[in-house]
């Protein structure tokens, strides 16, 4: 591999990795980088590996006026700061303990030991500053041939750190074509149990990205192949539902597949994983009505819009399309994104400013006031649902 590699990064990135190798010259891309610069994709973020220890690491950088934070000392990492963007450098590493979530290690010189302790050969891949690729495991083609595999034996992997499971179909949704890697299926298949022994947080951030990635219904499908849907989703995974909904290509919105995908008990789902606060109020208001539909006028859809968000409106459109597909959604959720979100133009201070004594028939008078204005379509201005509502006042007892 030449140059042309590290030609593939943005002018300002280059530029401080080069601040970095100056000071660093030992030091090599690795990971997500690596394998995405090859295959020609955006790069989130960068990382480094280096022969020399934390502490030296940040001795050097911090000696040439870079800023430097010690991110993680006790895994070998610091952080760089470069024109405000973190460029995390670990200091080479092998594992001396591993209990299938967390890792002992201790540094080393050696690169083929650490990449030995990455999880698939894709990621294993280095680079220096010249733009040379260093690749112990194959992962160059594997890459090239759409093929996802653990580096060396696949069953120690996962018994390394059981979320391997996940990242293996997560990897594969990204980067693989054709039939999966047979020792990863195998291995999956026969320690699936372990994913019971990982916190559910690191379990919902891994399938919030498996479910909101490419090729997931494919990723699915390979889950279910290998066995581990009724580990991973003990509430019961609907998989025809969820291909139903696939079939209409929903937007990449983690929560409405996984709503499709687990459409019962979502709430015991959402406790189980720990869902955010809002996250699991947006999975239930997915699965409640009132649900819009394609017959309604726009008087219907607005009376909705008043209550409900149009994100969630549309994410009921998208699920009841998958449970009737004989029922065409595209325009519904056309129109309710083009219609004007309504707002009910009254308050209480505008009745008493218009002279009703205050008191709790006030709120009644707002509510029926209110009721009558969405039944009417959200249409009605201030003024005269002003009027309607003094005149409801007067009719008080």
């Amino acid at each position: 591999m030449t140059r042309n590699l590290l030609d593939r990064l943005e002018p300002t990135r280059l530029h401080a990795l080069e601040q970095i190798w100056a000071v660093l010259p030992e030091a090599r891309l690795v990971g997500g980088a690596v394998r995405d610069l090859m295959v020609g994709r955006s790069i989130a973020d960068i990382d480094l590996a280096v022969p020399q220890p934390p502490e030296e690491v940040m001795q050097r950088l911090k000696a040439q006026g870079m800023t430097v934070v010690p991110t993680g000392l006790a895994h070998g990492t610091v952080t760089a700061v470069i024109d405000s963007a973190p460029y995390e450098i670990t200091t080479l590493r092998r594992d001396v303990e591993t209990d299938g979530r967390h890792a002992v290690v201790c540094w080393t010189d050696n690169w083929q030991e650490d990449a030995a302790r990455r999880d698939f050969t894709i990621n294993a891949m280095s680079c220096d500053s010249t733009g040379t690729v260093h690749d112990y495991f194959g992962g160059q083609h594997d890459l090239a041939d759409g093929s996802v595999r653990f580096v060396g034996d696949a069953t120690l992997r996962i018994q390394e750190d059981a979320l391997r499971i996940l990242r293996f179909f997560r990897f594969w949704g990204r980067y693989g074509r054709g039939q999966a890697d047979a020792q990863a299926m195998h291995a999956i298949t026969t320690q699936a149990e372990l994913l019971n022994g990982l916190s559910v947080e690191r379990i919902w951030s891994e399938l919030k990205r498996i479910l909101a990635g490419p090729k997931v219904l494919d990723v699915v499908y390979l889950m279910q192949q290998a066995g581990i849907l009724p580990v991973l989703l003990p509430e019961g995974a609907h998989v025809p539902l969820f291909v139903q909904l696939m079939a209409f290509n929903p937007p990449a919105d983690a929560l409405l597949r996984l709503a499709a995908l687990v459409p019962d008990k979502s709430a015991d789902l959402a406790r189980r994983l720990k869902f955010s606060r809002a996250e699991a109020a947006r999975l239930k208001a997915m699965q409640a009505d009132p649900v819009p539909l394609p017959d309604m006028s726009d008087a219907q859809l607005r009376h909705l819009l008043a209550d409900t968000s149009p994100d969630i409106l549309t994410a009921r459109s998208w699920l009841y399309q998958a449970r009737h597909a004989d029922v065409l959604g595209t325009e519904l959720r056309q129109r309710l994104a083009q219609l004007e979100i309504p707002v009910f133009p009254l308050a209480g201070r505008d009745l008493l400013d218009a002279g009703c004594q205050p008191g709790p028939h006030v709120g009644q008078v707002l509510k029926d006031v209110r009721n009558w204005w969405q039944q009417g379509g959200c249409t009605a201005d201030k003024q005269t649902c002003l009027a309607h509502a003094l005149g409801l006042a007067k009719a008080l007892p």
